[in-house]
């Protein structure tokens, strides 16, 4: 037995990367998932492998009405919602002198709103099906800052805060929420930092206590478990996925 069955995700940004990943761990963990991103190609393609246990939505984060079709397609075709991962993210890797302001609000909009939206769209549903789980992924630039990076840690530290907030507000209606915060793991968004930064990735992940990248399915693993009846009493909780990153500096 899975311990997902029997309930009905949904997730963000799940075409590629780290999102694939939390999909299909999920479907392996036994629920049903509905996921959305804006590479169309890509999802159709993942919901082609996966079969009759996910169903692919066009979904704009920062889109009251995607949202709303979004939840409707789980409750629809599925009868109920028991999970979101608020997954989606970009990022721009510019310095604060350089950074047009349409490119920082279009960070925060995208990494910010789209989990608010997500989270303010999907707790009735949740409320409805007796509560739920929302998890909404972070990064560790969520407790620290990184040069070129002023707008995606600025977002990052906000779904920190976003987070609280709801698990306070939330928790009486049985709707748990909690941040997930990836460390350097292997996805296309890394490593297009890492080409523009110009930082060995490779060099520097090999000073961490655990010396390597991390894989997608390494967050996949904690993303199932705070979705899952196992974390009934964890919220507003932070659960890091970085390989002792933020334990402190390499000497």
């Amino acid at each position: 037995m899975g311990q997902l069955d029997g309930k009905v995700a949904l997730v963000t940004g799940g075409a590629r990367g780290m999102g694939a990943e939390h999909v299909r761990r999920f479907v392996a963990e036994g629920a049903r998932v509905v996921f959305g991103d804006l590479l169309d190609h890509e999802g159709t393609a993942l919901a082609a492998e996966l079969g009759s246990a996910v169903r692919y939505v066009h979904h704009d984060v920062t889109s009251e009405a995607d949202w709303s079709a979004a939840v409707s397609e789980a409750v629809t075709h599925y009868g109920r919602l028991d999970a979101v991962v608020n997954n989606a993210g970009i990022l721009r890797f510019v310095p604060i002198a350089e950074m047009a302001l349409a490119d920082f609000t279009t960070v925060m909009n995208v990494n910010v709103t789209g989990t608010w939206l997500g989270i303010k769209t999907a707790a009735p549903a949740l409320a409805e099906a007796g509560g739920g789980s929302v998890v909404n992924v972070s990064s560790v630039e969520g407790f620290v800052g990184a040069a070129g990076l002023s707008a995606y840690s600025a977002s990052k530290f906000a779904i920190r805060g976003i987070t609280k907030s709801a698990a306070r507000e939330l928790g009486h209606l049985g709707i748990r929420v909690n941040s997930l915060h990836p460390g350097g793991i292997a996805t296309p968004m890394t490593a297009a930092v890492s080409g523009a930064s110009g930082v060995d990735g490779d060099g520097f992940f090999a000073s961490l206590p655990i010396p390597r990248w991390g894989q997608p399915v390494e967050v996949s693993h904690v993303a199932a478990f705070l979705a899952s009846d196992a974390a009934s009493y964890c919220t507003g909780g932070e659960f890091v996925v970085d390989g002792g990153m933020l334990t402190g500096c390499g000497y």
